[in-house]
């Protein structure tokens, strides 16, 4: 069975910086042919997209907001995604889920139908 394992978060302050994990494995098809995304939830907030890894990771994607300071990136031999985020401002703060699809690669969270379980990131002033 298809599974989305996250981990990396947790508390820090503002300009301090954090590494996201998310370990992938059961999937039926071979990693390097699923897009991989971030995504991230606030509280009372729709989910919204931060990161896109197209298939194999030679092309990404990343929302405004994050543009210059998150780094998505992929270990298709380990079956992981990573999120590198530096400068984090507390509007970061947001539950962080990865996502995987095998179709169309898109950026939304309806494009995607694996999702992890989510990983807490709270960013202070």
């Amino acid at each position: 069975q298809a599974q989305l394992v996250e981990s990396g978060g947790g508390s820090v302050q503002a300009g301090g910086s954090l590494r996201l994990s998310c370990a992938a494995s059961g999937f039926f098809y071979i990693y390097s042919s699923y897009c991989m995304g971030w995504f991230r939830q606030a509280p009372g907030k729709e989910r919204e997209g931060v990161a896109t890894s197209y298939r194999g990771g030679g092309s990404t994607y990343y929302a405004d907001s994050v543009k210059g300071r998150f780094t998505i990136s992929r270990d298709n031999a380990k079956s992981t995604l990573y999120l590198q985020m530096n400068s984090l401002k507390p509007e970061d703060t947001a539950m962080y889920y990865c996502a995987a699809v095998r179709g169309y690669c898109g950026r939304t969270s309806r494009d995607y139908n694996y999702w992890g379980q989510g990983t807490q990131v709270t960013v202070s002033s």
